[in-house]
């Protein structure tokens, strides 16, 4: 090998470390923006089908615990969490909780794909044309709200989160208490 050829050869070695390690950080995932419903603030109707057709509606939930979930197809924060979602809304379906995921402006056939490559149990509610993201004041993906059981919004999520560990489980378990 001449020395050129090594030279070359430790370049590249060396690109695709910091490659690799900007990949890394990319993948890091940020806190959280975790605040309190605003005070005062009205409650949106929230009135969607699921994907089969079944209605949801906050005031039929009334009493339960319920975790509102507003995610995009094309966000990868929104993809990231959605296994995670789906386990902990199994872990705490016998508590009474009720997690919904609506879908910010997808098409059937964008929604239908996410769904074959991250299949969920949970009820995928879409929002055609975003009305019922911007009436609960949704600008960021994921937004995450967290519902007592009279039916008021108590906790706003913006961002991603690990519903299996400790995070989501601060967030979750309280709601399930009151």
């Amino acid at each position: 090998m001449t020395r050129a050829s090594i030279v070359s050869r430790r370049r590249l070695l060396q690109q695709a470390a910091g490659a690799a390690a900007w990949l890394a950080a990319g993948k890091a995932r940020a806190s959280p923006d975790v605040r309190a419903w605003p005070a005062g603030r009205t409650v949106p109707v929230l009135l969607l089908n699921d994907l089969g057709g079944k209605a949801w509606s906050l005031a039929a939930l009334r009493g339960r615990p319920v975790l509102l979930n507003f995610w995009a197809s094309w966000c990868e924060p929104c993809r990231n969490e959605m296994p995670a979602l789906d386990l902990m809304a199994l872990r705490y379906e016998s508590a009474g909780l009720v997690a919904l995921t609506v879908n910010f402006k997808d098409g059937l056939t964008a929604i239908q794909r996410f769904l074959d490559a991250v299949p969920l149990t949970l009820p995928v509610l879409p929002d055609r044309d975003g009305a019922v993201a911007k009436a609960w004041g949704v600008t960021l993906f994921p937004t995450t709200l967290l519902i007592d059981r009279r039916g008021l919004p108590r906790t706003v999520v913006r961002g991603e989160v690990d519903w299996t560990g400790a995070e989501g489980r601060a967030l979750v378990e309280p709601l399930l208490a009151g």
